[in-house]
Order: C-alpha cells, then structure tokens, then sequence
C-alpha cells in the first residue's frame, strides 16, 4: 500500500511539473509577427474542388488565418499587420517600402522574435529577395505562400503558414537572411525561383537547392548563404519615398531596339537585359549617354553570368547568376547609392 502511494505521489508530483513546464513555455512562448499582403493562401473559391479563378468570395482575413490553426498557440505568440490583401501582381513600390518599414519596426523590438510574410507566389521571390537586401535585422524573416486557395479541399496556405511560423520561432534560423518557406522546403530568398505555375513544389533553388526543411521533429537547417543580406547589408529604405524606375528587356531572335529606346524615354534610370540581342549594343550605348546603367542577366533560369572584360568595357553590369527579376530588384537598390557600373558591379558580386 505504501509502496503504489508513493508511486502515485511521484506520478502526481510529475504531472503537476509538467503541468508547470508547460505553463512556464506558454508564458515564454518565442514573437511572431504575421505580416499579410494577400495572395492564393489568402484566396477563396466558390467550390473546394475550384484550383483556378478563385476569386469568388471575400478575401481571407489575417485573424481567419490565425484562426484557424490553432496548433500555432503551442508555438509561438501570433500577432499580425496587415499590409495589403491583393493578388502579387498588384505589389508595387508604395507596398514594398510599407512592408519593409514594418517589418523592420517589428524586428527592432527586443522581444521580437521573427517575422512571417504572406505573399502571392507570382512575384513572391522579388518581395522577399527586396526584404532580403533591405532588412535590418538578423532574426528569422520567412515569406510565405499557397498554390491552392484557402478554400480547396487539398489546400497547401495552413501547412506552409504553421511551418513558416516554427521557422521565424526558431533560433537556428536566425542570420540566415530572409527565407522562402513552401512545401516543406526552406529557400535562400536570393536563390529561390518560381519554377511552375500549378504544382504545390513549385519554388526550387536551382543552382544550389534549399538550405534546409521544416520536418515535423525539427527545423533543420544544412547550410547558410555567404552573400551580403539583412544586417549586413548597406541599402536603407527607411527614409524612402519611391525607388528609381528599373525595366526588363527580353532577348530573343531578331530582337530589335524598340522596347529599350521607348522605356528610357519612359524614365528608366535602369534595365535588365534578359539575355541578349545584336540589336540591343546601340541601343545601350546611347541609354548610357541618357544615364542609363544597364545589367546583363539570362533567360535560361540557373547558372553564372561571367564577369566579362568586352562587358565591362561597354560599362555594363553582369548579374552573377541573379535572374532577371532579381537583378531588377537589386538594381534599383543600387541606384539610390550610385549610377556608377564598376561600385553597381561590386554589389552585385557581393549580394
């Protein structure tokens, strides 16, 4: 008798510290802001099978997402500011610089433990590659998106959300920069690309895979980028209004001048030539004399644009293997610092 009441004293006293233990995580639970721009993982449908056009009924509320996953109170202190509630298509320089300045002004906080960005994924790696370079901060950053509605029957925004918000927890992830989470997978943003319009394993990092995954034991992750970001980086948008005009330009069979000349009569301070064209070196020679600094990038999606001296030369810039989009977005960075092509190359070998 004396023997099971001491066994079940031990067993109680057990309880009642895991109990303990469990209130103390509670209280000491880690700060995730979630910062909402809109997106598919903010989508409904008019029926759960509808993977397309979805659109049909009002859009998904910051609060809805928190909502309805309740599994988030075991792992972080979930707050949220909404920034936007809009398709990826309609993100545009006013939105970018609020998000930035948000975000940052959450991460100064001592008690901020990271940030979540929901975002639509067709230009969800530009906002985050932007958030990369123009963070101030070396705690977890993590963007996040769904490739089907909020609606659908095999919808992917819950999972993605629920991990991102483990990611932005967690004390491995900081100095990482910031990071795309989809499909379980953690990307690099500077390395990460959309690489198909309708499957849920979308976002692939070509050229140097992902630097690790949200598994269901643990974040864990298996490498860190050495390029420049977030605290480590000189562009400050703080004080910002607006960001120089900066336009791509594809190279293709028979390309001619039109679109380069037309878009420095537009006020471009800056183009991406994605790839290139015989037509194009006149082209960007007198939008140089215009002031115009141009980058050479490629469309072939993975691998190194040389350093070339015949480029270097000519005073364009070679954009490393950033894709088109990217070099847009570091390129109008670096255009509120300089016009100059040699100090632009060195921020693009470096970021």
């Amino acid at each position: 008798m004396k023997i099971r009441f001491a066994v079940c004293m031990a067993l109680l006293l057990q309880g009642l510290a895991f109990a303990g233990e469990r209130a103390w995580a509670a209280d000491a639970l880690p700060k995730v802001r979630l910062f909402t721009t809109g997106g598919t993982i903010q989508s409904r449908a008019s029926n759960r099978d509808k993977l397309m056009e979805y659109n049909d009924g009002p859009r998904v509320t910051p609060s809805e997402l928190i909502a309805d996953l309740p599994e988030l109170a075991a792992v972080a202190d979930v707050s949220y500011t909404e920034i936007s509630n809009v398709g990826s298509g309609n993100i545009d320089t006013d939105k970018l610089l609020a998000l930035a300045r948000s975000v940052n002004a959450w991460l100064a906080q001592p008690d901020a433990a990271g940030a979540v960005v929901t975002h639509g994924t067709a230009t969800l790696e530009e906002t985050a590659y932007f958030l990369n370079l123009v963070i101030r901060s070396a705690k977890p950053v993590v963007v996040v998106g769904a490739m089907h509605p909020f609606s659908a029957i095999s919808r992917d925004g819950p999972m993605n959300l629920y991990n991102s918000v483990r990611v932005a927890a967690s004390r491995e992830a900081a100095g990482q920069g910031v990071m795309v989470l989809l499909n379980d997978e953690i990307d690099a943003a500077r390395d990460v690309t959309k690489n198909n319009t309708y499957r849920v394993d979308t976002f692939v990092s070509r050229d140097l895979g992902p630097i690790g995954f949200a598994d269901s034991d643990r974040i864990v992750f298996y490498r860190r980028s050495l390029k420049r970001h977030t605290s480590a980086s000189e562009f400050d948008v703080g004080n910002l209004k607006a960001l120089p005009k900066v336009d791509i330009v594809y190279g293709y069979q028979e390309a001619d001048r039109a679109a380069i000349d037309a878009l420095i009569a537009a006020g471009a301070r800056g183009i991406v030539l994605d790839d290139g064209a015989t037509a194009f070196r006149d082209a960007v020679r007198d939008g140089q004399a215009k002031g115009a600094v141009f980058v050479q990038s490629d469309r072939k999606g993975s691998g190194r644009v040389l350093l070339s001296q015949a480029a270097a030369a000519r005073g364009v810039v070679t954009a490393d293997n950033l894709n088109a989009q990217k070099s847009r977005v570091l390129l109008r960075l670096a255009l509120t610092k300089t016009s100059d092509p040699k100090e632009i190359q060195r921020m693009f070998n470096e970021y």
